[in-house]
């Protein structure tokens, strides 16, 4: 422990260091001024003085970013950046990795700025969520987009990308918990309640969605991953409107059958919609790079397309035939998309109708809603 008088001491030595980096700065010394202010920074925080600390490690960001040598500029910042990461300091800590990730953004080092922007937008939000909840889904936008652009990490930046867009509209959290209460009203028979809930959690989506060409305006997204975003979260509406049309269509009253067929026509429409995009989304990619997840999503939607037109009893498309039109020249492609289990589970239904295939509809593992499935699969039975 320091006394006052020690503490009066030490900033003072502090101050005089301050003002012999100043004097180095004038002089375009940046190296030999950042030890000196490095120097400081420790002397305030033995001292405790963190308000100080935040000017000190601003200057020294300002500084660095002023390097003509971007290399020694990213190995200055990430040396610091490993102290005020051990001290816990994340606000000062978000600060650096924002710059760290402007600096490896120019020297198209986009696994480093992604994983920059990324942390700092964890820190930032674990620092105040509150504050920080706009710039928090900002950097995880900029994060996924620069992500996107690597191949090793191309896959993480499409999930950032989505979660950025639900972050910025406020339901990243919310939508799972509103699911679980949709899912328990559905359980317990109350269908009409159920089918509510689940078009509220379709209403969040389709603000994001709105949204989205806003968002993802910037040069950086490129335009197969706006189709991919796009398509996602079109999936979404479309996907919580048909399980809010289900629920209506299993509940024993007979008085929703014009909300049912509403519902049915319009995610009929964006199901459509959402195939066609990940279908140009998946011909613009290489063998070497099939993006395994939207070859399921796409053959998922085309599911839920062939059982939807079964419930509603209005066939507008032959599903099968929707999905493999205009990818008769890639053959792996349609390989890959005909040794889905959802594609085979749609040509059963095509063969030989909903009713026949619900028994194999159960065998396949629907994730997250998986309880819902079996659910309604036992209404239907």
């Amino acid at each position: 422990m320091y006394n006052n008088q020690e503490d009066d001491e030490l900033e003072l030595h502090a101050l005089q260091l301050i003002d012999r980096a100043e004097i180095l700065v004038d002089k375009n010394e940046g190296e030999e001024a950042i030890n000196l202010y490095e120097k400081a920074a420790q002397i305030y925080l033995d001292i405790g003085s963190y308000i100080k600390l935040d000017e000190l490690f601003a200057r020294i960001i300002e500084i660095i970013t002023q390097f003509r040598n971007h290399i020694q500029a990213i190995y200055r910042l990430k040396s610091i950046l490993r102290k005020t990461e051990e001290l816990k300091l994340k606000e000062i800590s978000a600060k650096l990795l924002i710059q760290l990730g402007n600096l490896a953004s120019k020297m198209n080092d986009w696994e480093t700025a992604g994983e920059s922007y990324h942390k700092a937008s964890d820190y930032l939000y674990e620092v105040d969520p509150e504050e920080y909840y706009n710039l928090s889904a900002v950097l995880l936008l900029k994060a996924g987009q620069l992500y996107e652009r690597s191949p090793v990490k191309k896959d993480e930046g499409k999930r950032l990308i989505l979660m950025a867009v639900m972050k910025m509209h406020q339901f990243d959290e919310l939508y799972e918990t509103e699911e679980k209460r949709g899912t328990y009203l559905l359980v317990s028979g109350e269908f009409k309640e159920a089918a509510d809930k689940f078009l509220e959690i379709a209403g969040y989506f389709q603000k994001a969605l709105e949204s989205l060409d806003d968002i993802l305006s910037e040069e950086e997204t490129s335009e197969f991953t706006k189709y991919n975003a796009k398509a996602r979260f079109i999936h979404f509406v479309a996907e919580y409107q048909t399980v809010a049309a289900l629920c209506l269509q299993a509940s024993p009253e007979e008085k929703f059958s014009k909300e049912i067929m509403e519902l049915g026509k319009e995610s009929l429409k964006m199901f459509r919609e959402s195939i066609s995009l990940m279908k140009k989304y998946i011909l613009n990619q290489s063998r070497a790079h099939m993006d395994t997840e939207v070859i399921l999503r796409v053959c998922f939607d085309t599911m839920l397309l062939a059982i939807l037109q079964e419930v509603l009893n209005k066939k507008e498309v032959d599903p099968v035939e929707y999905l493999l039109n205009d990818t008769e020249e890639k053959k792996e492609v349609v390989n890959s998309l005909k040794e889905t289990p959802y594609f085979k589970i749609t040509e059963r239904i095509e063969k030989i109708g909903l009713q026949e295939a619900l028994d194999k509809l159960k065998e396949v593992h629907l994730g997250h809603f998986e309880k819902i499935k079996n659910t309604l699969i036992s209404y239907f039975m």
